[in-house]
């Protein structure tokens, strides 16, 4: 009987994991983690970004889009600049959590 509670948990728990799935995929990127890092004390354009991390300009752009399309960013225009912020404090602690992990990960 346990056996069967707990299958019908993970059952309508399923869309709640699969979600977590997308998200720590999109999150799997070291320069997508870098990029929450530097807007966790707030909004950055892509310049900003560009010369913080180190990366080419279109690459930015790239990984800004995926975080953007996966609702873990937010973005705004000022003038000519595009800002971008992290839309949920939540996802900056779990990535600050994943990084604080003793290295190497296996």
């Amino acid at each position: 009987m346990l056996l069967g509670s707990a299958q019908a948990s993970f059952q309508k728990k399923d869309k709640t994991f699969e979600s977590a799935a997308r998200l720590f995929r999109v999150l799997s990127s070291p320069t997508r983690l870098k990029i929450l890092h530097c807007l966790c004390n707030g909004e950055e354009n892509v310049g900003q970004l560009v010369g913080a991390i180190q990366t080419s300009q279109p690459n930015m752009s790239q990984h800004l889009n995926a975080l953007f399309q996966a609702g873990i960013l937010g973005k705004r225009r000022v003038g000519t600049q595009i800002l971008y912020h992290v839309m949920d404090v939540r996802i900056v602690a779990i990535s600050e959590d994943i990084c604080r992990l003793p290295q190497p990960l296996p």
